[in-house]
């Protein structure tokens, strides 16, 4: 399930998807992966209510990405159970052990951190991949800012077996810039394809598509 992202280099993410008809849009544009927001204090909060209503339309044609802040255990073995989610995404402070946990179920994860506190590794060989965003304290991230690029960069050049995905203030305007300074595996993107809040703006997508379809 991960792998088909990250095969599709580079890949898109539009995070924060709160409505079943952004979702099912989403689908029918062909973008990779959704990101469902399971922390309640996000303005983007999806409750496993609606992703109930949500995600079963979108079942083999959109990876569905849970997003979790330190609420990932039991909440998210449950989702995937309910074949409501296809991937956990780690954005709090969750540990190695919480990693493996997952993992051990079969659970692709995605484990999202700062750009000023990248892990050294080592880094699970399968089903993982890195999420790089912009230091966001409380926030935990979905700022709507960006950082220096060259730390993301550099990672990638220590690291260039760990999948990368760059998140953090990115928006049709500088994904091109993003591709060729860091060039990551995926892009993670929430309030650069809004309209409001949990509300996605299909022109900015559909540019953001066209972005990544000229760097592929």
């Amino acid at each position: 399930m991960l792998q088909s992202f990250l095969d599709a280099s580079p890949s898109l993410k539009i995070c924060g998807v709160t409505t079943p008809a952004d979702a099912l849009r989403l689908a029918e544009l062909k973008v990779t992966a959704l990101g469902l927001n399971f922390w309640p204090s996000s303005k983007r909060y999806c409750s496993p209510q609606e992703a109930s209503l949500i995600s079963p339309l979108l079942s083999g044609q959109i990876l569905r990405v849970g997003v979790f802040v330190n609420n990932s255990r039991p909440l998210a073995l449950d989702l995937f159970r309910a074949k409501l989610i296809d991937i956990v995404q780690l954005h709090g402070n969750e540990t190695l052990e919480d990693i493996n946990y997952f993992l051990h179920h079969s659970i692709p994860v995605i484990r999202a951190v700062s750009a000023t506190q990248l892990p050294d590794g080592p880094f699970p060989k399968d089903n993982f991949a890195l999420l790089i965003d912009t230091p966001a304290g409380k926030d935990y991230g979905g700022t709507g800012k960006t950082f220096d690029w060259s730390l993301a960069r550099n990672f990638r050049e220590k690291n260039p077996q760990v999948p990368t995905i760059l998140a953090g203030g990115l928006t049709p305007a500088n994904a091109a810039s993003a591709i060729t300074t860091v060039h990551p595996t995926a892009l993670d993107i929430a309030s650069g394809a809004e309209l409001s809040p949990g509300l996605k703006d299909f022109d900015k997508i559909q540019s953001l598509l066209k972005t990544l379809a000229q760097h592929s």
